[in-house]
């Protein structure tokens, strides 16, 4: 079984041994409650590094009031099992008194377009409770390599202009959103689904693969598109957080559609936030 480290110091100092002796780090953030996509990042992590620390940890301060902290699943002994088969050597599994000791009085704000559309238009502060744990993350394991999933695609985007803007020595790789066998993206809150529920969210990936179908064969009008993706969603009983047309760098709106495009997605059903995007790298 991987070490559980719950103390930043300690991590801290491990991680300095590791390096004295040679080895690369390599990091795989996460809240816990793990599925195959996170087991995904580990695996990549573990063949690609000498040594492999995931951190568990539900940081409270990317939640906005009233969404699902207190509820989101923790399972730690679970978790800690698919840690092992996956390869990974430590556990970093700090309490939130470990992370945040007393009242914070410095943060890390992203400004941009960045971190201004999308999840940010009805997660205020989200993005600034992102930056700065992972922040914190990134200065306590100092890894060579950290490893994220697509499915989160803007908080991808945050963290390599982080990293960039911040000058972290570290490297990002972003590796593709794992899916189920009917096309749902893996996410965690997928087990607050019922079976009904759970059908009636798979509108998402399938709105966004009619989106995709009609870029392919020439649609560029973000229009279209945008009213094709939310009259799925919402014929099938999900009410529409944002869905949004926009390049892939910037996440600026497209009027039309004249390169590489992410088609994104955020809708609840039965009050559960479900994410989910199409990166289109060739337009034709």
């Amino acid at each position: 079984m991987p070490d559980i480290i719950s103390e930043p110091l300690r991590m801290t100092e491990v991680c300095r041994e590791l390096r004295l002796r040679g080895n690369k780090i390599g990091f795989v953030p996460t809240m816990g409650a793990l599925h195959e996509g996170h087991l995904s990042l580990m695996r990549h992590c573990a063949a690609s590094n000498d040594v492999t620390i995931v951190s568990i940890f539900v940081n409270p301060t990317q939640f906005a009031p009233g969404e699902d902290y207190e509820r989101y699943p923790r399972t730690m002994e679970s978790d800690a099992e698919l840690c092992d088969a996956a390869g990974v050597d430590f556990i970093f599994a700090p309490e939130p008194e470990d992370m945040y000791p007393r009242s914070m009085v410095c943060w890390v704000d992203v400004g941009g377009d960045i971190a201004s559309t999308m999840c940010a238009m009805s997660r205020p502060g989200h993005f600034r409770g992102v930056a700065t744990v992972v922040s914190k993350l990134f200065n306590i394991v100092q890894p060579d390599n950290a490893y994220f999933g697509q499915k989160d695609y803007q908080q991808c985007l945050v963290v390599r202009r982080l990293v960039e803007d911040l000058n972290f020595p570290v490297d990002i790789h972003i590796l593709p959103t794992v899916r189920e066998s009917d096309g749902m993206a893996m996410s965690s809150r997928n087990a607050y689904l019922d079976p009904a529920t759970r059908r009636r969210a798979l509108s998402i990936h399938r709105s966004l693969a009619m989106a995709r179908l009609l870029v392919m064969k020439g649609e560029r009008d973000p229009n279209v598109l945008l009213k094709l993706i939310g009259e799925e969603i919402e014929k099938a009983g999900g009410e529409i957080d944002y869905v949004q047309v926009v390049s892939p760098e910037s996440l600026e709106d497209y009027r039309v559609i004249t390169g590489p495009v992410l088609l994104a997605v955020a809708a609840f059903f039965k009050g559960i936030r479900l994410i989910d995007n199409e990166l289109i790298v060739e337009i034709t």
